[in-house]
């Protein structure tokens, strides 16, 4: 058990040089830039919060209906919808920064050198660090092209880092045979950490109408129903890379953190479950606040990656 002042901040984490007051954010795609949660909780008291995936232009996204139920979660195909990397600067991240909280920045595109653009052009202001999108199954062109192959997140890791100038976070699809290869490739590349799960493809058909649901037809799974693999993947990463890793997939309780970080995660990103409770992220805070105390720990890295396996 860590000896930790009993004034200082046992939930603080450190990823790459940056510090956050606990490890919970709110996960890109699901929250947005924080304006509608804004209205129900209190954003100073999170971790951080990753912004929606960030594009040169703005983009529509894809034709709705575009989020379908399913039993343990929901399938989305939103195609990476946001207003464009100058709207963000000039709108979006000066009402972020009101606030205390560690700010993220996903980017994405269709081609390397627009993820570069958006490194450099974003790299001169206030935001804390990149979220590198490699992983959105929702786009014809792009991201999860870059994130499914060895060669692919090499390049593109690489090249990236060149022109960025913060913490760089890869967030990896689960979309691929050995995801511990996918990860070490981002690190050897210049890799800060890493993030995942992002969403798995799937499909939810209307048996009156005989169609897909989506209009996409395909949509990425998220929610209770990943964690399962989300956990197992955290695991397996956290095991290979020496980078921290940031887990993700159906969280909705303190308890469902504590697991990833159990499994080695350093942090934890909320997303499904906001739809669910927008108090989602701070229930999450108070249940591993309420883990550590409850085993008398004295620092959150008391309970990270002390996983015990079966013999």
């Amino acid at each position: 058990m860590t000896n930790i002042d009993s004034n200082s901040n046992r939930l603080e984490v450190d990823i790459a040089g940056i510090k956050f007051k606990n490890p919970v954010i709110g996960a890109s795609g699901t929250f947005g830039f924080g304006r509608e949660y804004s209205n129900y909780i209190d954003l100073n008291k999170l971790g951080g919060i990753s912004v929606k995936g960030l594009t040169i232009k703005p983009r529509k996204g894809n034709k709705p209906p575009r989020i379908a139920e399913t039993p343990a979660g929901i399938l989305n195909s939103i195609g990476l919808q946001n207003p464009g990397v100058e709207v963000f600067i000039k709108e979006e991240l000066p009402f972020l920064k009101k606030f205390n909280t560690v700010i993220i920045a996903n980017i994405a595109g269709n081609v390397i050198e627009e993820y570069c653009e958006l490194a450099e052009i974003l790299s001169d202001t206030d935001i804390d660090a990149f979220e590198l999108n490699v992983s959105c199954p929702n786009v014809k062109e792009g991201c999860v092209a870059f994130g499914n192959t060895v060669e692919g997140i090499s390049e593109i890791t690489k090249q990236v880092r060149k022109y960025c100038k913060k913490p760089l976070i890869v967030k990896l699809t689960p979309s691929v045979m050995d995801i511990k290869e996918i990860a070490l490739a981002a690190e050897a590349n210049g890799a800060d950490a890493v993030s995942l799960i992002n969403t798995i493809l799937g499909m939810v058909i209307d048996i009156h109408k005989k169609r897909p649901v989506l209009a996409n037809n395909f949509g990425g799974l998220s929610g209770p129903a990943v964690k399962p693999i989300a956990v197992r993947m955290t695991y397996e990463v956290s095991q290979t890379v020496k980078i921290p890793v940031i887990g993700m997939g159906g969280i909705s309780s303190g308890d469902d953190a504590v697991e990833f970080m159990l499994a080695g995660a350093h942090a934890v990103m909320v997303g499904t479950w906001n739809f669910v409770n927008p108090n989602a992220c701070i229930e999450v805070i108070e249940g591993i606040e309420k883990y550590l105390e409850r085993y008398n720990y004295c620092s959150i890295y008391d309970i990270i990656g002390k996983l015990e396996l079966n013999g």
